[in-house]
C-alpha cells in the first residue's frame, strides 16, 4: 500500500454545484472540472492507505456528533493578495464548519494537521487564474446566493488523473430542526454553542 490524497468537504448540492463549477470552468480555471462544488473541511491531506478504515470510522464518529443546519450562500469574497483565490461567501452555516473542520483534524485523529492559513469556510470559484479573470468572477458572481439543510460531509479522494471523487458520505446523527420551528421561549434557552 502507498499514499493517498484525500480532502473531506460538504458539497454544494444540485443545481448549485453544476452551476458553480460551470462558472469555474468559464472563468479558465482548468482544475474546475475535477473539483466537485464544496466547501472545505479537510484541505488536500496525503495519508497512508492503509490508515483510511480508521480514518472513516473517525469521519462516522465526528458525523454522529454532529446536527443538521442551514447553510446559506451569498456574495463572493477574495484572498488576495495572500493566495490568488476567488469565492462564493459561507453567510449561514460557517460556525458549524468551523466546528467541524476542528474535529476532522483533532490532535488525537487520525488526520490531525495544521492548517497553512485559519479555516475560513468558503466556495472557491476561481484558483490561481489571470487577474482579470479573477476580477469577473468576483464581479459576476457578487448577487450570487444559494440555500440548503446540511445534513452531511463526504470523503474524497484525489485520483492519478487529478480528478476528486467521493469515497464515502457521512450523514449527521441528530435530527433536523429549522431555526424558525423553535418557539421564541426555546431559542431563548438554547445554549450558546451549537454543540
Amino acid at each position: 500500500m502507498g499514499t493517498v490524497t484525500i480532502g473531506v468537504s460538504i458539497a454544494v448540492p444540485e443545481p448549485h454545484g453544476s452551476l458553480l463549477q460551470q462558472r469555474r470552468a468559464g472563468f479558465g480555471d482548468a482544475a474546475a472540472l475535477g473539483i466537485p462544488t464544496h466547501v472545505t473541511l479537510l484541505p488536500p491531506t496525503e495519508v497512508d492507505e492503509a490508515l483510511l478504515p480508521a480514518i472513516e470510522a473517525h469521519l462516522t464518529e465526528v458525523a454522529a456528533a454532529g446536527r443538521p443546519f442551514p447553510m446559506k450562500l451569498s456574495g463572493t469574497g477574495t484572498f488576495r493578495p495572500l493566495s490568488p483565490v476567488v469565492f462564493v461567501r459561507v453567510r449561514d452555516g460557517g460556525e458549524e464548519c468551523a466546528w467541524l473542520q476542528k474535529q476532522v483534524r483533532d490532535a488525537s485523529g487520525p488526520v490531525a494537521r495544521d492548517l497553512q492559513f485559519p479555516y475560513h469556510p468558503h466556495v472557491t470559484v476561481a484558483h490561481g487564474i489571470a487577474e482579470e479573470a479573477m476580477d469577473r468572477a468576483y464581479e459576476e458572481l457578487a448577487d450570487y446566493a444559494a440555500e440548503w439543510p446540511c445534513t452531511g460531509f463526504a470523503l474524497y479522494e484525489q485520483g492519478a488523473d487529478g480528478i476528486w471523487r467521493k469515497l464515502r458520505e457521512f450523514t449527521f446523527g441528530g435530527p433536523v430542526v429549522p431555526p424558525q420551528a423553535a418557539a421564541p421561549a426555546e431559542r431563548g434557552s438554547l445554549p450558546a454553542e451549537r454543540y
